[in-house]
């Protein structure tokens, strides 16, 4: 997850780490579940980083570069304690959230292949299934190199996306997404290899339980995180097409704006009668006050 540029958003600024100008600073956040894979980092656009104007190719210091154009994509990363190799390839499957023109944001439904390595040797990324993401927007930010103040940001104070690979070809994407306490975006995606894609916005996400202690980031600021998590996709006629409990089970990384990356392993039920179960992918930023 990079960020280039301050956001103007509650969820997604850490105004600790802006460069002289705001606009400038660029984050990177690259993690594993494994124990010391955690590389997160704050760099100067215009001092650190160097980026191609067509987008062929992007470096953010040493430690990150991303090359190539659609469909082909390179992943590299370099970082203290794990290196990572990726080639991306994209489907034409994109997946619109937003898209005004002040904020876009997509994703294109993507294979990948690669090699994971830190000083234990070097784990096979085997095609599997993956997304490559894009997003940008326009806020209040853009018009001063001065980070702004906490209470002119957007109020975006809710944030999660999840990513669940269902089997080897379906991929399930959920989100939430809370402004000022009130829900902005709750959607689910379902997209197979096959070409076919359905959106759903009759989701429920409900937080069965959270951890016992919140965490805490390098500023002394809490987030309660959770522990146990549910999901139910319906239909238009209210069909149940997806449900599902998870149970967060990785270490929670920080560095996603102001919250947390990880993985959970859930177990549910697909289109009503299909088993499924295995690990996915969570994004994680509650700023919301405790009630």
């Amino acid at each position: 997850m990079t960020l280039i540029g301050a956001t103007g958003a509650l969820a997604f600024d850490n105004d600790y780490l802006a460069a002289d100008d705001a606009r400038d600073t660029a984050t990177v956040l690259s993690s594993t579940a494994a124990d010391g894979q955690h590389h997160y980092r704050a760099y100067d656009t215009g001092r650190d980083c160097s980026f191609a104007d067509d987008g062929s190719r992007l470096d953010w210091g040493r430690d990150l570069s991303i090359t190539g154009a659609y469909p082909h994509f390179h992943v590299r990363g370099r970082y203290g304690n794990f290196d990572v190799s990726l080639d991306v390839q994209a489907t034409d499957q994109v997946s619109w959230f937003v898209r005004t023109p002040v904020y876009d944001h997509l994703s294109l439904f993507a294979t990948a292949t690669g090699t994971l390595t830190d000083k234990t040797g070097s784990v096979a990324i085997d095609q599997t299934l993956c997304t490559f993401e894009y997003a940008r927007c326009m806020s209040p930010q853009a018009l001063t190199a001065q980070a702004l103040s906490t209470r002119r940001k957007l109020p975006v104070d809710f944030f999660t996306y999840q990513i669940v690979n269902l089997d080897s070809s379906t991929q399930v994407l959920l989100t939430e997404v809370r402004a000022a306490g009130a829900v902005a975006c709750r959607l689910a995606y379902v997209r197979c290899l096959d070409g076919t894609t359905r959106v759903y916005d009759d989701v429920t996400m409900t937080v069965l339980s959270y951890q016992a202690q919140p965490l805490v980031d390098p500023r002394g600021r809490t987030m309660r995180v959770p522990q146990q998590l549910r999901w139910l996709v319906r239909d238009a006629a209210g069909a149940e097409i997806l449900t599902f409990d998870a149970e967060v089970d990785s270490p929670l990384r920080y560095g996603h704006g102001r919250g947390y990356v990880g993985a959970y392993t859930y177990r549910g039920t697909w289109q009503g009668r299909r088993p499924v179960t295995g690990s996915g992918y969570m994004e994680w930023i509650d700023c919301e006050p405790v009630r």
